[in-house]
Parts: C-alpha cells; sequence; structure tokens
C-alpha cells in the first residue's frame, strides 16, 4: 500500500533536492514524497518560515488530506526564532542534543495543535543547511564544473576542519552555502547547481557521513507498509 508524504520545503533548491534526489530512491518502498513551499508572504513562497506559519498550514494539510504524512525539510541555519524550545536548544554545546530537542519540541506542537496521531508528523531540521550535504564528497562535488576542480584542496580543509558536514557552523559568513560561494568560481548558485551537486556527491555517501540526515530518511523508510 502506498504512503504519501507532503515535504515542506525551505526553498526552491531544497524543493528540487528532494523531488530529484530523495524521492525516486522511496519509489520501490510504495513511499511517494511530494515536497511544497510554504507561503511566507502574500505574494512568496520559500524562504524562512516562522512557526505560526509552519502550524496553519500544517493544520490544514493534515486535515485536509487524513492520509498522507507531514514531514519538514527545514534549515536549522536562519531558523525563525519563535519555534518550540528555540533558546533552550541552543544551550547544547553538542548540535545533535540540540536537534534532538526543538525536533521533539516541534512534534508535540504540531501534533497538539492539530490533533492527528503522532505518527502523521515527522519533524526535521538541517544542520545547519542543505548545502552542508555537499561536504560530504567534495572531491565529488567539484567534478561540477570543470574550473571547481582547482579549489578542490581548499574545500578538502573545510571538510576537514569539521566532525561531520552536519557541523559546518551557522553563521552568514561560515554557512555551507556561503563557504560554496566565497571559494568556488564558477561562483556557486543554489537553484542552478544544487540538484548537481548533489547528483555527484550521491543521496548514499550523503548518508555515510551525516548521521542526522540519514536517521531522517530511515524514519521515512519506516513508513512502509507491508
Amino acid at each position: 500500500m502506498k504512503q504519501e508524504v507532503i515535504v515542506f520545503a525551505e526553498g526552491q533548491s531544497e524543493e528540487s533536492f528532494i523531488k530529484k534526489i530523495v524521492a525516486p530512491t522511496l519509489h520501490h518502498l510504495q513511499i511517494y514524497l511530494e515536497p511544497q513551499l510554504l507561503q511566507t508572504s502574500k505574494n512568496a513562497q520559500g524562504g524562512a518560515v516562522s512557526f505560526d506559519r509552519l502550524k496553519f498550514n500544517a493544520r490544514n494539510t493534515l486535515r485536509q488530506y487524513p492520509n498522507v504524512v507531514l514531514t519538514t525539510f527545514l534549515d536549522l541555519y536562519g531558523l525563525d526564532t519563535d519555534f518550540p524550545k528555540f533558546q533552550d536548544a541552543k544551550n547544547n554545546t553538542d548540535i545533535y542534543a540540540r536537534l534532538n530537542v526543538m525536533e521533539d519540541a516541534l512534534t508535540q506542537a504540531i501534533i497538539s495543535h492539530v490533533s492527528c496521531r503522532p505518527e502523521r508528523f515527522i519533524a526535521y531540521f538541517q544542520p545547519y543547511e542543505l548545502e552542508g550535504l555537499f561536504f560530504s564528497d567534495v572531491e565529488a562535488l567539484v567534478r561540477t564544473e570543470p574550473d571547481w576542480k582547482k579549489q578542490l584542496t581548499r574545500l578538502q580543509k573545510v571538510r576537514a576542519s569539521f566532525q561531520t558536514p552536519e557541523h559546518i557552523n551557522d553563521s552568514y559568513e561560515t554557512k555551507p552555502s556561503k563557504r560554496l560561494e566565497n571559494i568556488l568560481s564558477p561562483s556557486y548558485k543554489k537553484t542552478r547547481h544544487g540538484p548537481l551537486i548533489a547528483e555527484q556527491v550521491t543521496l548514499s555517501k550523503m548518508e555515510q557521513e551525516c548521521p542526522h540526515f540519514k536517521g531522517w530518511l530511515n524514519q521515512l523508510r519506516g513508513l512502509a507498509k507491508t
């Protein structure tokens, strides 16, 4: 029996990543992902999502489609501070402990707000950005553009400075996407290069290097119904 999963995505690059890279790997389990960008203003979709906006859309989606599962794919970098336990979670120096606090809090808040079964909502924050996953294999990353190979040593140095790609830190100048923009020439463009890099790096390599991301994928695979 098939299971439909709606994914609230951060922006166009995340939407494309889910649609082109992640979703096809789950079809054999009859799990079908549908990424959606939330309307963040009257005339715009994608970008930073407030907690109130997420609650509003989660309630409408889960009530309108009683058989779907809803999950999030939101960057931890730049996340609105109004999300549950945001400030408390910052007290954790370990990124995975911080994420566990925030995802548990978001799960409880959405389930309470919507009054749905717990298994219908899976909270996920990407540490710190989608681009962090691309550092899972910088040798593959630089194959995306011929001239990028000249910067392999600099990318290797960045990767070697962190325990995992998910630890690449979250300030404006040091977030993963900013590092790619500053290092690569021609410059990294999210919507153009994101899916191309992901194809080069591969999902399996991302799972090997990024345990939090792997955990989310395993939750989705666990939705398979026998």
